[in-house]
């Protein structure tokens, strides 16, 4: 066996672990408490952005602090049967982040039999109160879709001055993504022959994502639902964005979803149903 190393004195000589010699070095402690903090900050913004930021965004709503998104002044709800009787004079002086309540999307039909039980009194109320009004079709996958387009325009009867129809599209049921493209599409296009506008699409931004992503639907203006978080991450061009489901407003006893659009109040008056773009039966 080879014999370890002495030195001048006799005395045999060990060498250093690099942990000793890391200790010993001004150089490795600045190097070791750099590389420790730097790891700390990652790790705290990856554990803020994704597993406390989103449910102090939740908790502050649930508790009736709902920051809006900064930037948007038009502000908007939207209602179904859930949200009860409304008390529309109430809701008419109510507000959202000090704004008021400019537009109201109203829950119609769904597959090709169920006409929401409050749609036809929210319709006429939301434009006897002052307030610009929609009307959406929750699709039903597995459901023809030219027949639940042919409901929704048997039941609704958009006026001059309303916001374009909307196709609520959230689920794929038992559909393939090409069939439940196939369907919108189908929808979207019988419908559009009607108004003579492009229908709103409304969805999750994961399923726009994931599902309805190919060119052609791009061309449609989109309501994208996301919660709880500061800005909208969808990249593409859209006109709403509901951001809560928790809210509460005067003249509404349940909770009900917030949305804001996307430019200013004369651009949401422009984007509704012109005089001249309907067809008549």
């Amino acid at each position: 066996m080879p014999k370890k190393a002495k030195n001048k004195r006799g005395r045999r000589t060990k060498k250093k672990s690099w942990w000793a010699k890391l200790q010993i070095s001004k150089k490795g402690k600045i190097f070791l408490s750099i590389g420790c903090l730097g790891i700390l900050l990652i790790y705290g913004y990856f554990f803020y952005n994704f597993a406390v930021s989103p449910f102090t965004l939740k908790w502050k709503a649930l508790y009736g602090n709902i920051n809006g998104p900064e930037g948007y002044s038009i502000r908007g709800i939207d209602i179904s049967h859930h949200q009860g009787k409304i008390d529309w004079e109430k809701l008419s002086k109510a507000t959202i982040n000090e704004e008021t309540v400019d537009f109201v999307f109203i829950k119609a039909t769904e597959g090709t039999s169920l006409l929401d039980e409050n749609f036809n009194d929210n319709f006429y109320q939301a434009r006897e109160y002052g307030f610009l009004r929609g009307a959406y079709h929750f699709f039903s996958p597995g459901i023809s879709a030219k027949q639940q387009a042919e409901y929704f325009l048997k039941q609704v009867h958009l006026e001059e001055g309303d916001l374009p129809p909307v196709l609520d599209i959230e689920t794929l049921g038992n559909l393939s993504t090409e069939e439940i493209r196939k369907a919108a599409k189908t929808w979207l296009e019988i419908v559009e022959k009607k108004y003579k506008t492009k229908p709103i699409i409304y969805t999750y931004y994961k399923f726009k994502e994931q599902h309805l992503n190919t060119p052609e639907f791009n061309k449609y203006p989109y309501w994208i639902a996301h919660y709880y978080v500061e800005k909208l991450t969808y990249k593409g061009e859209w006109k709403f964005w509901q951001y809560t489901d928790v809210g509460r407003l005067d003249g509404i006893r349940e909770k009900v979803d917030f949305n804001i659009y996307n430019g200013s109040m004369y651009e949401l008056k422009q984007f509704t149903i012109q005089g001249d773009k309907t067809i008549e039966e």
